[in-house]
Order: structure tokens, then sequence, then C-alpha cells
């Protein structure tokens, strides 16, 4: 068929006593972290890649000398004292870097001019929300005080799967929430939503589930222990944004002695009675391993890697959830960049969902949920433009289908769509603030169809299934009963946010999961210790920025 048949990496050539070859499909952070602790454990690890850079959907890209960073808002671990922090600096994330904090996470803006600040401090956050509403000072008290008792509470991500903790270690777990165990059940068992609903203040009734920038139909729970977090400063903004941390970690991997392919795309998993046994590129070449590690999309590693040949009961009602009720599907977002002149007022805040008028949601496409975040990205990163100009950064949950019809079926009118989210943008920000308009220098539109082409992630979603849904007890039971394998297919595990949960922190513990339990396969120690700080941060670490071009958008 014309395809190369040149071996380039054989385990059937790998010396008695030598180090087990891994190899792991995917340099998003699952990736990255599986190769990392793999290097310390003592494995030799490689990671093909079909993209140019390291990261996956955590990433940045350049136009016109502004650094547009799509991912980060903020990074659960950025304080020392937690099992985050740990991770990070096992896998040299944070390695000379400055965190970014804020007093407040958001502030969300009705479309009559009043708006509430959701400081972190629940002191002032008491204060601020009272001035706003006295008639709901019970339930204003009611949710200050439970984010005081959450300041002492730190649910840390478990450095071992729950099958490989001894019963000391899991004894030890139990003893750390038992004093919160009954704020704990009580506020996983209240949705937001209905939280919300005990306020008598409109503004207020609809702001609340606005807290994380866009509306989660979260508990309580999450709401306040980030809050919490970030009042501890373990909610940061890391130097160097989202391409920053994998560069970061990319560092650490190669200073380990791990190997990275860039533009190598992995159309098939090699596999020889039932046993995963390499890896065949798009340019034909087969790469042999003792092991494989899928961290690539989930639906593109069960239908196009393996073919449809192997799955597993969780695994099948996972992707089962994916077609037949995608709410359980993070959603997609509209993503408008803006590069401006000079800067605006000192005091707007870095961050404000701008809830909006029946008007000018019918104006911007695709809009979900009535809103519009607008961040200030310079406020984040100095970095993020050329001295004397500013990024603003403005976003919104928007479905999938509609843009991918479009771009499928009518290319004009799909980049006409995006012209329509840029122009509706440029006129909200002045609005927002006169003047603006013309300082602007670049507006720079991605839908959810650019995230899927250019990290390959279904559906253009960045962090995969909606957490506090049916997903996560099928996340855990893969986690802790299949321990991330397949059954029926050995030398092959799952890593990345679709087997292992969406946000950073997860994607990485996933990675640290997915090595321990290889090392209990092979028979090795697993190893793992912090990276210790190398030079300062520089932009120049992010090396060539891409520029997204028709091709990819």
């Amino acid at each position: 068929m014309g395809r190369s048949t040149r071996v380039r990496w054989s385990a059937r050539e790998r010396l008695p006593g030598s180090a087990p070859r891994v190899i792991i499909v995917g340099a998003g952070l699952g990736g990255l972290s599986t190769g990392c602790y793999g290097q310390m454990s003592g494995m030799e690890t490689r990671i093909f890649e079909k993209h140019v850079l390291p990261g996956g959907c955590c990433t940045s890209w350049s136009r016109d000398g502004y650094i547009f960073d799509y991912c980060i808002e903020w990074l659960t671990g950025t304080a020392p004292g937690n099992n985050a922090h740990q991770i990070w600096r096992e896998l040299g994330a944070l390695n000379g870097k400055t965190i970014q904090n804020f007093d407040m996470f958001n502030t969300v803006a009705g479309e009559d001019g009043r708006s509430v600040a959701f400081y972190n401090d629940p002191d002032r956050l008491e204060r601020h929300l009272l001035r706003l509403s006295p008639v709901d000072a019970p339930v204003i008290r009611s949710f200050c005080h439970d984010l005081r008792r959450f300041a002492d509470v730190n649910l840390e991500p478990s450095l071992k799967p729950a099958p490989l903790q001894t019963p000391e270690e899991r004894a030890a777990a139990l003893r750390k929430t038992q004093p919160v165990r009954e704020l704990l059940q009580r506020t996983v068992g209240t949705s937001m939503a209905s939280f919300a609903a005990r306020f008598q203040d409109p503004l207020l009734r609809r702001a609340l589930p606005f807290i994380f920038y866009q509306d989660h139909d979260f508990p309580l729970l999450p709401f306040l222990l980030h809050m919490a977090g970030a009042r501890r400063s373990n909610a940061g903004f890391p130097q160097g944004g989202s391409l920053g941390l994998a560069r970061s970690i990319e560092e650490r991997y190669t200073s380990l002695g791990g190997r990275i392919d860039y533009r190598a795309r992995v159309e098939r998993i090699l596999i020889e009675d039932d046993r995963a046994v390499g890896v065949e590129l798009r340019n034909g070449e087969r790469h042999y391993a003792d092991h494989i590690v899928s961290a690539c999309d989930g639906a593109a590693t069960m239908e196009r890697l393996l073919e449809g040949r192997y799955s597993s009961p969780k695994v099948k009602e996972l992707f089962k959830l994916v077609l037949d009720t995608s709410e359980v599907v993070h959603p997609g977002v509209v993503s408008v960049f803006v590069g401006y002149k000079g800067d605006v007022e000192p005091d707007v805040p870095h961050s404000t969902t701008h809830l909006l008028s029946e008007a000018d949601s019918a104006r911007l496409p695709g809009v979900m949920q009535n809103s519009l975040v607008v961040q200030l990205r310079s406020r984040y990163s100095g970095e993020a433009a050329p001295a004397g100009k500013s990024v603003i950064y403005c976003n919104y949950f928007s479905d999938y289908a509609s843009w991918k019809t479009l771009r499928r079926t009518d290319r004009r009118k799909y980049w006409e769509r995006k012209r329509e989210v840029g122009e509706f943008v440029r006129e909200f920000l002045e609005r927002c603030h006169p003047g603006i308009a013309d300082r602007i220098e670049v507006v720079d539109v991605a839908t959810p169809v650019t995230t899927e082409r250019y990290t390959g992630n279904l559906h253009g979603s960045i962090i995969a299934w909606k957490s506090f849904t049916d997903a996560d007890s099928l996340l855990q039971g893969l986690i802790n009963e299949d321990r991330l394998r397949l059954p029926g297919l050995d030398g092959f595990s799952l890593a990345g946010q679709w087997f292992t949960g969406g946000s950073l922190i997860r994607v990485a513990v996933g990675g640290r999961f997915v090595t321990q339990y290889l090392c209990e396969e092979l028979g090795l120690e697993f190893r793992a210790w912090e990276s210790t700080d190398g030079e300062a941060w520089h932009p120049g670490k992010l090396g060539p920025l891409p520029q997204l071009d028709k091709s990819m958008t």
C-alpha cells in the first residue's frame, strides 16, 4: 500500500535488564505527566504528538505581537503546602515563576448597571452583599459563614490511586475530612441553582451561578472550595500562562531523558494476540514498545487508534453519554481575543461576566447562557501584549453542532458568523469603555470547531465531562476498578481528560496514577521528586508561537 515498514524503536531489540519502553500518544498534560513520572521511575518513554507544540488545550497563540492565552483562568495548587502544589513541583510546572493572585474571583454585571463582586475574603464579601441587598441578610450570612469554614478545608488530590493506598493512608485521608464531613455532605448535596433561588434580589439570584465566569450546574461545594482556595493564594495565574505551563513540563520531561516527536500523528495501535505492541504513524513508520499509553482524545482513541475493537462497560457508558446525553459534556467555548493600544481604567475588575439583555443575546451568535465574560488578560500577565498595549479576552459557552454544520456546509457563512461575533464584541467593549474601538488593532475569534481542529478534542470540549454528573462515578470506576485499562487488551493504558477528568490538576494526577499502576505491573519502584527551581521564567521560554490561520480556525 506504499507504506514504509521501517522499524524505528523496537521492543524486540531491548536487552535483558534494560529499561522498559513506553510509548505515549499525545503531548497534552496527561501525556507529559505520564512521561515525567515514567522517566523518574526508570522507564524509557517516548511521546508522539501530531501538533508542533505541547499542551493540547493548555495552549496560547500569537497575533501581531499579542499573546492569546486560551486555557488557564486559575490553577489549583499555586500555593505551597498541598498535594496539588507537590504534583506541579514534581512536574516542574511552576519553576522560576511568579503567581498572580486576585482579591476576587469574578464580578457579575447586570443589564441595569448594577454589579456584584465575589470577593474571596468572606468578611469583605458579606459587607458587600449586605449593602446590595439587606433583605437577603440570612442567606448572605449563611453563604459567608460556610466560606469561612472552608478556609481550613483543603480537599487535596490523592497522590495514589485508591487500590494502591495502604490501610494507614486511607485512614489518614478519612481523619482529615472528618471534622468537616457534615459541611461537605451538605454543600455537595445543595445545588447552586437551588441555593441562588433563595435570594430575593434579582441580581444576586441570577449572579451566584456565574462565580466561575459561566453558569455551571454545580453543587455549592466547588464554589466555596475554590473561593476559599483563592483566599489562600492557591488558585492563581502562573507566569507564562497556559503554554508556559506546558513548556515547563516539557522541559522537565526532556531533562529527565524523555523524547517528544512532534508532527508525528499516530494512526493506529499495533496489536498482536490481544496485546498492544506499538504504534503506526501516518507516514507508515512503526514503533514498538513494552507498553502503550493513549493520552489523546478519548473518541479518537477508541474508534480510530483501536479501530473499535476494544472497550469496557464504563467506557461504553461514558461515550454513550456523549452521544445521547450531551449536557454531560462540557460545552464548547467561543473565544474572542482583542489586542488594543493602551489600557482601560485601572479600577475596572480583572474579570467580569456581563449578563446580556435579550436584544444583545439575539445578536451574539450561538450564545447559550445570555452572558459574556470579559477578562483583562494584561492584568494576569505582562507578557500578553507589547509595551503600551493590552489584551482583553472575551468568551461564552456555545453549541458545537451549529458551528460544525456551518463550517462543513457553508464555509462563507461560517466566516460571516465569526465576523458577527467579532463585531458584537467590538461594539460591546465600546459601550463599556468609550473610545476603545478606535484603539483596537486585532480581533481574533476561535469557535468550538477551532478547538476540535487544533487539538482533536471531540466536540471542541476543552475539559471533557462536566463535573458532578454521572460521568464522575464512571471515571472513578475506570481509575480505581479498571486501573485505566481495557479488558481483553494487555500492554495498553488510558490517560488524559476523557479518562481521568478534565481539570488540569486531574489530568496531571491521572498521569501519576497510570505510571503507578504500570510500575506495579512491571515490578518497578515508583519514584517522584520535586524539580528544583531553575532560572527565572522569561517570555523567550514560550518558543515560537503558532498563528492560527484559516486551516485551523
